[in-house]
């Protein structure tokens, strides 16, 4: 597999996501808005594994990221960026991808009663902020490797 095409295919589905999320925002679409912050985020994180070759099928791109700063060793600067994802990668995991989708079904909530405005802006905000993170990330790890 080609990682480098596929770096480049998740932060692109990364920034259209983000577009959708920034639209539905605007049109006051509250879920919408999330699902397609929780699309953005799963492909940053999906963008992140790529560059350690690592391309799973996942909602929760967060687990594997967590243990690759357990597992290796990463100059600090790298480990940063990626501590430094991980909280937004978890709050629009698994279980927000779920609940755009499906609601409450527990509790038989449907997903638009489920999100508001607050909801949406703090998922766009992590969005938009990991976006703006990945873009840093392969210089980072390109120079990694060329001091290996």
């Amino acid at each position: 597999m080609n990682l480098s095409k596929q770096i480049a295919y998740r932060v692109a589905l990364a920034t259209g996501f983000l577009r959708e999320a920034e639209q539905d925002f605007t049109l006051e679409r509250w879920r919408s808005c999330v699902d397609n912050a929780q699309l953005t985020v799963e492909n940053v994180g999906k963008a992140v594994l790529a560059l350690f070759g690592i391309v799973p099928k996942t909602h929760d791109p967060a687990r594997q990221i967590a243990a690759i700063l357990r597992g290796q060793e990463l100059p600090e600067n790298i480990s940063e960026l990626l501590r430094a994802m991980l909280p937004d990668l978890l709050v629009l995991g698994t279980e927000s991808h779920f609940l755009t989708d499906y609601g409450d079904e527990a509790n038989f909530i449907l997903p638009w009663d489920l999100f508001t405005q607050r909801t949406a802006e703090d998922a766009l905000q992590s969005a938009k902020k990991l976006v703006e993170m990945i873009q840093t990330l392969p210089d980072l790890m390109n120079s990694w490797r060329e001091d290996e």
